[in-house]
């Protein structure tokens, strides 16, 4: 199994009564699916995963993974702060039908490195699937050290990371120390582009919710070697890009789907609707 390409790290979409919209989730699989990307991460931190109860967590994996119909890899968000907590999602992913994990570090209890090491192995050990290690430590307070993701990547089932330290530097060690057959894969839709030209394998991305085909084939051109077209799109797209952090994810993209008619414009607490003067901004691009 590849993990190499275009992943979109989808939205959940929601009812004004806050249940799951599953028409929209439909017709967003179906662009996804449409546009030829790799892989659909369901429930990351886009999908709003905190807030996703554990009676939703198997019946939305399992909608998607469905949907999906093995014209993609499904890849599903089930990492928290408590190892046990994430084996029992892990395990769960799995019997919906999950391809792969997502495992975000543990947050706010801030382990050491000994702890990290030790929570993916455990979790590793636990569930047989392959697991990308997601590295984002503006979201959970400790990064993940390149020394600890080598003895990770050691592991069978730990086959990829997902890059959002946003450390180049650090990206590049990991790509130079890591086996051949690891993936290393941006976090960061800004850091697409350079990340792939220096060995990376591609993104999980937050802008491919709107624009799949667009994302994919700036992915696509720089994994194969085309450097000048994939440097045209990633500055074509950069203004959308930025637009999708100007305020806390996924607020941004969920504003921008909704201006497009593509689901309604509603959250779960404590993710909240835009502030006006930020939802003009996007009005101008989207």
């Amino acid at each position: 199994m590849k993990f190499q390409g275009t992943f979109t790290a989808i939205v959940t979409p929601f009812l004004t009564n806050g249940e799951v919209d599953y028409l929209a989730f439909e017709k967003l699989v179906e662009d996804q699916v449409e546009a030829d990307v790799e892989g659909i991460v369901v429930l990351g931190t886009t999908g709003e995963s905190p807030t996703i109860t554990c009676q939703e967590y198997g019946e939305i994996i399992g909608f998607v993974v469905k949907k999906v119909d093995k014209q993609a890899l499904v890849i599903a968000g089930s990492g928290s702060n408590s190892t046990q907590k994430t084996i029992h999602h892990s395990l769960k992913a799995k019997e919906a039908g999950a391809d792969a994990l997502l495992v975000v570090n543990p947050y706010y209890n801030k382990p050491t490195q000994e702890g990290i090491y030790q929570h993916f192995l455990a979790v590793a050990d636990a569930v047989d699937l392959p697991q990308i290690v997601y590295n984002i430590k503006g979201r959970t307070g400790v990064n993940i050290e390149t020394e600890t993701l080598v003895r990770l990547s050691a592991h069978k089932n730990i086959v990829a990371v997902k890059e959002a330290s946003g450390d180049l530097g650090q990206m590049m060690d990991v790509i130079q120390q890591t086996p051949n057959d690891f993936f290393v894969l941006s976090g960061d839709d800004v850091l697409t582009y350079p990340l792939i030209t220096l060995g990376g394998h591609g993104v999980i991305s937050v802008l491919s919710n709107l624009m799949p085909k667009e994302v994919k084939e700036l992915v696509d051109s720089a994994l194969d070697g085309d450097y000048e077209k994939a440097r045209k799109k990633h500055y074509a797209l950069l203004p959308l890009i930025k637009s999708c952090f100007i305020e806390t994810n996924p607020i941004p993209i969920k504003t921008a789907l909704a201006l497009k008619g593509k689901i309604q414009e509603n959250f779960r607490l404590p993710m909240c609707r835009m502030q006006e003067e930020n939802k003009k901004k996007l009005e101008k691009l989207f």
